[in-house]
């Protein structure tokens, strides 16, 4: 008689409890309940989190998931409103001396970095703060002003990721070279092979990501690209859907990194990561959203504030988790 064993050359296990931790793939027959079971890969998942006390779009996010700063935005008006994230509730913080939006951040939730950004009627800014989990102190000044500037890295080792510069500074200006802070002054590094502002980045100075993006020619960029601390690569990958200004967290790095909504033409709710070789689209947020604060990675994440449908600043949050393997009971029909 042809058996199970002969045919795939194993016996399925029979225990009185499943088992535990899961290996996708793996099949076992519960005795207790007589059923047999698969362990199987399920789907990615957002939960809603407590929202921001101050609602503001253009805000920078630092830190993780379970400890977060969010600081700067519009509000609308600009704001110096620093807000702490603990994984369960947002404690209000000391104020950026200066008030802006759509600045970058870098580092954690106790030693965080804040630069660049806007104030109106026009001045791109180039005040750099840095914030020791209390209070707010004025750093060296970047050379030249900048907005819808993104960044990463650390407190003392922080880079910028493409911004726009005033008019004259650069043409294009969206394609002004990246400059390192070192945790006293500001040197220029390499320059982004794709024209661009607001991409999505993350990891660190010496090995950032940057992705998408608004090229000149297009309302949101697909294109992705590794630094090395010296010189930007362009990397066969695209993102599955071009746009500017998503979520992202900081702690993200070459081989796990996020793209959170974001906008092309309209505000997106599209959610992609990255493993370092492809985009791989994943669980859509519960709402739209672009020019929000961002924290974690493609395995953990955090969004929060930010702009919703058109004109409406929102200061809700929401928490990423990975897909995992659960147990599926198999049956017949």
């Amino acid at each position: 008689m042809t058996t199970y064993k002969g045919i795939n050359g194993f016996a399925v296990q029979s225990v009185a409890t499943d088992p535990s931790p899961l290996n996708e793939g793996q099949v076992w027959y519960n005795n207790a309940t007589y059923a047999f079971k698969l362990a199987t890969l399920g789907s990615a998942s957002w939960a809603s989190s407590p929202s921001l006390n101050t609602s503001r779009r253009g805000n920078a996010g630092t830190g993780t998931v379970s400890s977060t700063l969010t600081f700067g935005g519009w509000a609308p008006g600009v704001t110096g409103a620093t807000e702490k994230y603990n994984g369960t509730s947002w404690t209000s913080s000391g104020t950026m001396n200066t008030a802006r939006a759509f600045l970058a951040g870098a580092g954690t939730q106790t030693a965080s970095l804040g630069f660049g950004g806007y104030t109106p009627p026009s001045t791109y800014r180039s005040e750099n703060e840095s914030f020791n989990g209390t209070t707010w102190t004025n750093e060296t000044s970047m050379p030249v002003g900048q907005l819808q500037i993104k960044g990463t890295g650390t407190q003392t080792a922080a880079i910028t990721v493409s911004a726009s510069v005033p008019p004259g500074v650069a043409n294009p200006s969206a394609n002004f070279p990246t400059i390192f802070w070192n945790g006293t002054s500001w040197a220029s590094g390499g320059i982004l092979n794709t024209l661009r502002a607001n991409p999505g980045t993350g990891g660190p100075s010496t090995a950032a990501l940057a992705f998408g993006g608004s090229p000149s020619a297009s309302p949101g960029g697909s294109a992705t690209e590794a630094y090395n601390g010296t010189s930007w690569t362009s990397l066969p990958a695209n993102m599955n859907t071009a746009r500017a200004d998503c979520g992202h967290g900081n702690t993200g790095n070459q081989t796990n990194a996020i793209c959170m909504g974001g906008v092309t033409t309209t505000a997106v709710a599209n959610t992609e990561t990255y493993n370092g070789t492809t985009w791989t689209s994943t669980t859509n947020l519960p709402a739209v959203r672009f020019e929000c604060g961002g924290a974690g990675n493609g395995s953990s994440a955090f969004i929060f504030g930010g702009e919703g449908p058109p004109g409406t600043i929102v200061g809700t949050a929401f928490t990423y988790s990975e897909a995992a393997v659960t147990t599926k009971t198999i049956t017949t029909s």
